[in-house]
């Protein structure tokens, strides 16, 4: 395969690389192109650097980490800032944004970085790993062409409740599977008042541990829950549900 190096008189290219879902080999559950692309490459921008170098480690442990031009991007970091991190792209080099789990610009700032791309008109190329989100639905049986990704539900124990029963009427209203995240120690509270809120009809399915030795992922009806618990207690979990329309 051949990789697009250092242009004098274009833009690189933005690849965006996903990371792995937890502590488990990337060559594993990644193709063997993103290390040919790591191996590739100098300029990276991380979520996160040690996670972010620990993964350049992981995939391509031959490659110098003191040669690495590396820089953060997360939910504090300015527009101003995102537009300059792009200055080694425009310069000609091939950059590659990394997150700290799964696939950059889905529920991550990365999203801003690539949009911000498109707008100097460099090449973006999205490559292929592992989504949570994607993966979940994957493995639950609930509806695959109809479905929204809602990111978290409301801290705010009354406001989370409402938003429960509106994704509910929606889901049932559409047909439309409606998937969660939720920080991991929020876990119990959270699927807790998925069980006190949702009808005892609606399918609920949790997946947590995805792609890990310890993966479980279970699609049950409310009432079925309830008496047949799971132990999600700080394991990244995504939760998605659907109230059938029959």
């Amino acid at each position: 395969m051949e990789l697009k190096h250092m242009n004098s008189t274009a833009t690189g290219t933005l690849y965006v690389i996903p990371n792995t879902l937890g502590n488990t080999p990337p060559l594993s559950v990644m193709p063997t192109t993103i290390r040919d692309i790591i191996s590739s490459i100098d300029h990276f921008v991380f979520e996160n650097e040690k996670v972010g170098r620990s993964y350049i480690k992981s995939v391509c442990p031959e490659k110098q980490q003191s040669e690495l031009f590396v820089q953060m991007l997360n939910k504090h970091t300015s527009p101003t800032e995102i537009l300059e991190m792009l200055t080694p792209c425009m310069a000609g080099n091939d950059m590659a944004l990394i997150s700290d789990a799964g696939c950059p610009g889905v529920a991550d700032p990365g999203a801003d970085l690539v949009r911000l791309a498109h707008g100097q008109q460099i090449v973006i190329r999205p490559l292929v790993g592992p989504s949570s989100i994607l993966l979940a639905l994957m493995g639950s049986g609930l509806n695959g062409q109809q479905f929204a990704f809602n990111g978290y539900l409301p801290i705010d124990k009354k406001d989370c409740k409402q938003a429960i029963k509106k994704y509910e009427r929606l889901s049932f209203t559409q047909n439309q599977t409606q998937i969660f995240i939720e920080t991991p120690y929020r876990n119990e509270r959270c699927f807790t008042l998925l069980l006190n809120s949702l009808s005892a009809e609606t399918l609920l399915n949790v997946a947590c541990d995805l792609t890990l030795a310890s993966e479980q992922i279970q699609t049950k009806r409310v009432s079925e829950w309830n008496v047949n618990h799971i132990d999600l207690h700080k394991r990244p979990c995504v939760f998605s549900f659907l109230q059938p329309s029959a």
